[in-house]
């Protein structure tokens, strides 16, 4: 509220619990099939079926003319877009840049559970999507070289232990053979307990 108010937004939705999730069963949820399943879906079985039911709720309460969603979460963005197209949610989805600390390092709640060597070696993230979008700027385009250099640079660090490191399109999350324009890279690695995200779209 106090955030809202520095920038002098006139209204606050911020319903009760029991008003978007009244006592008593539930038998309805939004599942968005196949995109779910891909990313972060994969790695976090059911948590997109939960996502999408939870934005729909809210988009359908408050009816906003825009909704933002940070591009870190790339899954999330798809299966959102894909819900709202499919659902013919009025609301347009507006995709926020990722925002970075100094070092490069994607912010992140989950940042503050990693200790100081940890911290360090979360760089990795973001080094190996430069390390990517450098040699896609030299004219490399092909997945397989792009891939294979993204997994030398986690090479370098043995404690980082990837969970995923694709090239896949941005709307459908399908692994492509090609890197082209618009195309996501986007890796996920785990560092002792913390699970890190990162991605960005190719230009």
């Amino acid at each position: 509220m106090q955030l809202l108010e520095k920038e002098d937004a006139d209204i606050l939705f911020a319903p009760a619990v029991e008003e978007l999730y009244p006592s008593g069963p539930h038998s309805t949820f939004v599942e968005v099939p196949g995109l779910s399943d891909r990313l972060d879906g994969q790695s976090r079985p059911g948590h997109f079926r939960g996502v999408a039911t939870v934005v729909a709720k809210l988009l359908i309460a408050a009816e906003p003319d825009r909704a933002f969603l940070g591009q870190k979460d790339a899954a999330q963005v798809a299966v959102v877009r894909r819900m709202a197209v499919d659902l013919l949610l009025a609301t347009e989805i507006v995709v926020c840049s990722i925002v970075r600390d100094e070092d490069g390092l994607a912010l992140s709640s989950r940042n503050a559970y990693l200790t100081r060597d940890q911290r360090i070696q979360a760089l990795t993230l973001s080094r190996a999507i430069r390390h990517v979008e450098a040699l896609v700027a030299r004219g490399e385009r092909r997945t397989s070289m792009l891939l294979a250099s993204a997994h030398g640079v986690f090479g370098a660090e043995p404690d980082v232990r990837i969970d995923y490191i694709v090239l896949v399109d941005a709307a459908t999350l399908e692994p492509v053979d090609t890197a082209v324009p618009g195309t996501l890279f986007a890796v996920a690695a785990w560092l002792g307990s913390t699970r890190l995200i990162d991605n960005a779209i190719l230009r």
